[in-house]
């Protein structure tokens, strides 16, 4: 089946700044593990005929070592103002089950954790956050050189959401699908990905 998604996401992980996953590096939390989410706002998307606009999904992951090393553990939680129908196939999509950048998890994940629906919700803007159900976090960006008005960006990681993510804090706690953390690093932008991904593109994590 085909699919595509696309829209603005932002993150949050237990990692120190900034979080070595997208250069494949191991994490400097304190425990040495990722703990983290990344709360999807799908501006634009669908499954052959499900429309996935306007819905909001967090994908919650916990990562023991460097990312290659597998040993992942991934879920998914869909705002429970989505339908069933856009629920399932989101779950089909994050799983890896419909191809495309998140069937190159499934090879690195030992556990998926479900999918489970609560009121998700995504704040966009300057200094995004977000919520799933009790939980929630914001993004506070890093600030460039003195004098410019530029922020911290990451651009060409090999594991990215995208080609160029704003970099910062990412402030709040965290409890969903057994992951719990507080949070300390954090990133956002715009994203697109699809069952079929033009060579080069960004692989996600």
């Amino acid at each position: 089946m085909a699919w595509r998604i696309s829209g603005t996401y932002v993150g949050s992980c237990s990692c120190n700044l900034v979080c070595p996953c997208p250069v494949d590096g191991p994490p400097t939390s304190a425990d040495g593990q990722c703990n983290g989410v990344n709360v999807f706002r799908i501006a634009d998307g669908n499954l052959d005929d499900t429309d996935l606009s306007g819905v909001d999904v967090a994908m919650l992951n916990f990562f023991p070592s460097n990312l290659t090393s597998g040993g992942w553990k991934l879920g998914i939680v869909v705002d429970e103002a989505a339908s069933d129908d856009q629920a399932n196939a989101l779950e089909r999509i994050f799983k890896g089950d419909e191809g495309g950048p998140f069937e190159e998890f499934a090879g690195l994940t030992d556990e998926w954790l479900g999918m489970e629906r609560a009121a998700v919700s995504f704040s966009d803007g300057d200094r995004p956050s977000a919520s799933i159900g009790d939980s929630s976090y914001g993004f506070e960006p890093l600030s460039g050189p003195e004098g410019s008005d530029t922020q911290t960006t990451v651009r060409n990681a090999a594991f990215g959401f995208a080609e160029e993510v704003r970099v910062g804090r990412g402030p709040g706690n965290v409890s969903a699908l057994g992951v719990e953390f507080d949070g300390i690093y954090g990133e956002t932008a715009d994203y697109e990905f699809a069952s079929e991904m033009p060579e080069g593109a960004p692989k996600g994590r």
